[in-house]
């Protein structure tokens, strides 16, 4: 099937728009490759969640799963040049027809991928204008519901932002890492110095070391590790597996062993030894940032030591070594993750309405979020709040 066949009918812009002249959906992941690859270029503007291998591998598996319907957007110039293109899914909640971000609870960030002129430039009157595509484009959606997105990326703001927005219910601690510094700058010489005293513990291990995993082998080793031992750390802190759900390890295991230059979809480290894989990280990588979406460490002995954190300075510095720029250790606060990371990504959520029913939906969406934000900020309803969530899981 050519591209054109599989392509719904184009829906043209306002007359007059600045910069988008037409908008195209795409009703599957497979119809929409050829432009979503002309993305993946230094030229455009996205997060390493936005490429194609990632988020078709999700659909395949978990967006499937759970009846996502694949709504991909695609704006144009007035010479057919695509301008930007926004992955979305369509699903039902409660009783409303929603179009969010694929990847579900899996991705960090959300964005759409831009051309990065268009992105340095677009006005409120672009954003208008691609809404309106998208309304015309599909009776099948009330609200969109964009959430998780950088405020700015790369050093340039994310035009979406030009929407009603709201903060994420979540912050994003970021390490920073300034080109050349030392390696004390990044990870403090007090803390190199506890870590070297508990890495020292396992020296003695046969076969002892830091991996980054590269080939298909040493990807499934360390994920056989992690699908036996997550469940099991999950349910020691009263939290439902969400590893476990449809779909998911299957998405995990493609994304985890589909190359691209430098790596895979999705990249792993681990701390090993002959025995077992005491420790992993595993996340999404691109030219300036790294960014954590799982991990876990052993029910073993050798859990003593603290060998997440000695695995996360051996990241930071490989990745420091390579000319990253950032590493982020995924939403949400921890203890571990403050010890690294001492910013904080500015995330934040649109809720906007595309029928008469949506108006009323993307207010208790906001609603909702809005008063999980306000919990996440307290620590007596948080304590409260994670109290009755053990409770129920029990």
């Amino acid at each position: 099937m050519t591209m054109a066949a599989a392509m719904d009918k184009p829906i043209a812009a306002r007359p007059g728009a600045p910069r988008i002249a037409q908008v195209d959906i795409f009703s599957d992941f497979a119809s929409a490759e050829p432009i979503w690859r002309q993305f993946e270029t230094p030229s455009h503007f996205a997060t390493p969640y936005q490429r194609f291998d990632f988020l078709v591998a999700w659909q395949k598996h978990a967006g499937k799963a759970e009846g996502a319907q694949p709504f991909i957007v695609v704006a144009r110039d007035a010479e057919q040049q695509p301008l930007l293109l926004l992955p979305l899914v369509i699903g039902r909640e409660n009783g409303m027809r929603v179009a969010s971000f694929p990847g579900g609870k899996h991705v960090t960030f959300n964005m759409p991928l831009w051309r990065r002129d268009f992105a340095e430039t677009a006005t409120r009157t672009d954003i208008d204008v691609l809404l309106k595509g998208i309304q015309a484009g599909s009776d099948k959606i009330d609200v969109l519901a964009l959430l998780q997105q950088p405020q700015t990326w790369r050093g340039i703001a994310n035009p979406l932002a030009l929407l009603p927005h709201q903060p994420s219910a979540n912050e994003c601690p970021v390490l920073i890492m300034a080109p050349d510094a030392a390696p004390t700058d990044r990870v403090s010489n007090s803390m190199r110095k506890r870590l070297k005293t508990k890495e020292a513990k396992y020296k003695g291990l046969p076969g002892y070391g830091y991996m980054h995993a590269t080939t298909p082998a040493e990807v499934t080793r360390v994920l056989d590790m992690f699908f036996a031992v997550k469940p099991l750390r999950m349910a020691e802190q009263g939290l439902p597996d969400v590893f476990a759900e449809p779909g998911i390890e299957a998405f995990l295991r493609e994304a985890c062993a589909t190359p691209r230059a430098g790596g895979y979809a999705i990249d792993i480290h681990a701390l090993v030894c002959d025995e077992e894989v005491i420790a992993m990280y595993a996340g999404v990588t691109d030219e300036h940032r790294f960014s954590m979406m799982f991990n876990t460490y052993t029910m073993s002995a050798n859990a003593k030591y603290s060998p997440g954190l000695i695995l996360m300075r051996s990241i930071v510095d490989h990745y420091a070594e390579r000319g990253i720029r950032s590493l982020d250790l995924g939403i949400g606060e921890g203890d571990y993750k403050r010890m690294f990371c001492k910013d904080d990504e500015i995330i934040f959520d649109s809720y906007i309405p595309l029928t008469t029913r949506g108006r009323l939906g993307a207010l208790g969406l906001s609603s909702v979020a809005h008063a999980k934000r306000m919990v996440k900020q307290s620590p007596a309803l948080l304590q409260m709040a994670q109290r009755l969530r053990s409770a129920f899981h029990r």
